[in-house]
This record gives C-alpha cells, structure tokens and sequence, in this order.
C-alpha cells in the first residue's frame, strides 16, 4: 500500500460500474443497492424438475381427453375435435400457467426439488410471464420432445430455455444450504490504526467483492502474482472511503481485513447503543 490516503467521501457514480464488475454472474442488485444472491438452477435439477412436470401434465392429458371424449357425442366429428383441441389447450397451457401464476413461478417438479421461477430482475413471476413460459413451452417441450429447450438451456448461462427468453425468466434455486461466512479477522498489527481510522459507509459491491476475495470465493486465484494484483485494485477502491491511509509497507489484504472488521464493529456497536436507547424509551413509556 503506498498510494496516497483519500478522505472519506461519496464514490463518483460514474466509477460504481467497477465495483459491479467484482460480482457473481449470480448477483443481482436491487434499486436500493443491495446484492441479492440468485443462484441459478443447474441443467441437473431443471431436467429432473421438467420431467416430474411432463409425467403429470401427460397423466392429467390423458384423464382429461378421456372425459371430454366421453362427453361429447360419437356422431359429431366436429365436437369431437373441439373437445381434443379443449382438452389438450387446457392441460398444455391453462394448467401450467395457472400453477405457476398461483404459486409465483412454482411448478409442480420445482416444488419437489426446491425450484422458482423468477423475473430476470429476480422479483416474482406474473401472469404474464406464466402464459408465455407455458404457451413456448408447447412447442420447445412437447413438440420436439424437450430437445429444443434442453439445448437451449445447455447453451444459456443462466440455463434458460426459449420461454424462459421471451418471457425475461430464469429458474433459481430455492433450497440453498446456508453456511455463514467467517467472520474477518483484525489483523493484530493493523487494530491501534484502525482504531483512530475513519472509515465511511463502504457500498455493497465494494464489501462483498472484498469479502469474497478474502473467503477465496471469487475465481480461482491460486497464483500469487493474479492475487496480489486483485488485491491492489480492491485496496485501491477502498481508500475512497478510509482516511488516513494504513501504515507504509501493509499488505492490501491485510489492509482490506482491517477496514472490513473494523466497519462491522463500528456497525455492531452502533446497532447496540440504538437497541440500549429503544429498550430505555420503551420502558418509560
């Protein structure tokens, strides 16, 4: 670390695209600048979850035909193939559609497997977004026997399939194992500075990025040199927002340890005088 400390201040908007740029393909960020963690579901289980849901739309197929074969008259060749044509619009589109619009993009597979359909924003799904899945899902899944839409989905990124593209969806994981991180630690000679550091409110991006460079969560940056660099680059954003700078000669990842820890204190202490006074106002009145 040796480029000059800056003061605390607001980060110019038009350096907030680098800190988007230390995300996950997995993040989203909200109007309120928080990252939501979206992870999309794998070909695995969106295969297995689409399966589940054909076994039941063929077996309600074939319960349905049945009885509206039944229903209408033998002698009448054109009410015959309006019932089929009902029978099948209704199994093939109105049923999907309404189970997803009702459960807010979850299907029958996806609730067995922990599964969501989600806006590409990542908020719930609509009516809108359920009709247009299931009525692109006719031709891509049942008309070419899911081949279109498992290509499809083996070539996108995020694992979409066509009606997944023109209905701006994605399918997300649900079911996430939670683990929480380690907290960071105060590297031992950094806690005197850090104490009299002042350090600003660190955006989101910027924080998680740097946490995750500190977990080892963000790519696989196993050579030194790649990690040191990283490291720099991060350290460099992260001086916007503490003054003064730390001590000559430390390393930026202790560097970056240092703020990090001492901002979740900050916070922690801030958090507990508050609910001190809550607690002191409440029981006066």
């Amino acid at each position: 670390m040796t480029s000059a400390p800056q003061s605390p201040e607001r980060r110019p908007q038009e350096q907030r695209p680098q800190e988007r740029e230390l995300l996950t393909d997995d993040d989203l960020i909200t109007g309120d600048a928080v990252a939501l963690d979206l992870p999309a579901a794998g070909l695995g289980m969106r295969l297995l979850s689409g399966l589940i849901d054909v076994i039941v739309v063929m077996a309600l197929l074939i319960v349905t035909l049945f009885v509206f074969m039944t229903a209408a008259p033998a002698t009448d060749e054109a009410l015959a193939w309006a019932a089929y044509i009902a029978a099948t619009a209704s199994v093939l589109v109105v049923f999907p559609t309404a189970i997803e619009t009702l459960t807010r993009g979850r299907s029958l597979g996806k609730l067995a497997l922990g599964l969501r359909t989600v806006r590409d924003d990542g908020g719930a799904i609509s009516f809108h977004h359920a009709f247009v899945r299931a009525l692109i899902g006719v031709v891509e899944i049942y008309a070419t026997s899911g081949a279109a839409a498992f290509l499809t989905a083996m070539i996108h990124p995020r694992g979409k399939r066509l009606g997944d593209i023109a209905a701006g969806t994605y399918v997300i994981r649900v079911r996430v194992p939670l683990r929480p991180p380690a907290p960071i630690q105060m590297p031992p000679g950094l806690a005197a500075w850090a104490s009299r550091a002042d350090v600003a409110t660190i955006p989101v991006g910027l924080s998680l990025a740097v946490r995750r460079f500190l977990s080892g969560e963000v790519g696989t940056y196993t050579d030194p040199v790649r990690r040191h660099a990283l490291a720099e680059r991060l350290a460099t954003h992260m001086q916007t927002y503490v003054a003064p700078g730390p001590p000559p000669g430390t390393p930026p990842e202790a560097y970056l340890a240092a703020v990090l820890a001492t901002r979740r204190d900050r916070d922690a202490a801030r958090l507990a005088r508050d609910e001190e006074l809550r607690a002191r106002l409440t029981a006066r009145g």
